[in-house]
């Protein structure tokens, strides 16, 4: 089921839900350059027993993109508006990469909303800035399609790429439907993202998945995600790289599950 939430700045976020209307919830935030759609394997894996909801951040899919620069103040608070506009008090979150970073926030602002945290392929602070100021730049000139292969070979293995088509291909069409100004803004947001402090403040449970072939945010960020978060718990998934939840979907289900039944205790 899908529907249109507004937040409190006006801007109008797409919402997409499905598995059990009245089982406990289950929320997944996208990366950067992609959407609600890069968790469809995981809305059908959990759907039989969780109520999914998923959400395309400001900028990206069937969501507004007002102009930037955001925050991850502001994105995390666009998650809280998606929460309250759909009755939920608490739940347990699952983002990848900036998804991940939106989580950081939540859990360290708004930690009582949610069970549990899973953190995927993502970083606290993510230098240097001279790499982000060329992609807002490449962004707001309407290149994103001169960049939509070397993305990819960042967010995917080579066998993968060469073995998987269809699914490479279901993501670099999500990557060149995003807005341009959405990507920019949320590249500022991450240009200016340091988290390293805020997250050691953390006191709910947390997972943090990281991919062994990941060159975007490396085994060493997530590392020290979860190595600064009290108790957070580390996975790493081997011959994986960005999105580990599509390339190596099988393990990345086996951890998420585990940390659900674990967090529900």
């Amino acid at each position: 089921m899908s529907k249109t939430i507004t937040t409190d700045d006006g801007t109008t976020l797409h919402v997409v839900e499905s598995g059990l209307a009245q089982g406990l919830v289950l929320m997944f935030c996208n990366s950067l350059g992609t959407d609600h759609r890069m968790w469809d394997g995981q809305a059908r894996r959990f759907g039989g027993d969780y109520r999914i909801v998923r959400y395309d951040r400001r900028g990206h899919g069937g969501s507004s993109a007002p102009p930037g620069p955001y925050s991850f103040e502001r994105l995390g608070r666009d998650a809280l508006c998606v929460l309250d506009a759909l009755e939920i008090d608490k739940t347990w979150f699952c983002g990848l990469s900036m998804g991940g970073m939106t989580g950081m926030w939540l859990a360290a602002n708004a930690g009582e909303r949610f069970h549990g945290l899973v953190l995927a392929n993502t970083g606290a602070h993510m230098p240097p800035r001279e790499m982000w100021a060329e992609r807002i730049d490449m962004a707001r000139a309407g290149n994103l399609a001169l960049m939509v292969e070397t993305v990819l070979g960042r967010w995917f293995t080579a066998d993968f790429l060469e073995t998987n088509p269809d699914a490479v291909e279901h993501i670099r069409r999500q990557y060149l439907a995003s807005s341009s100004e959405g990507y920019a803004a949320c590249c500022e947001a991450i240009r200016d993202l340091d988290q390293r402090e805020m997250i050691k403040t953390i006191d709910r449970p947390v997972l943090v998945i990281g991919g062994s072939e990941d060159p975007a945010t490396t085994p060493a960020h997530c590392r020290l995600v979860a190595d600064s978060i009290p108790g957070a718990a580390y996975v790493e998934l081997a011959g994986a790289a960005h999105l580990s939840n599509i390339e190596r979907a099988e393990a990345f289900n086996e951890a998420l599950d585990g940390f659900l039944r674990s967090s529900r205790r």
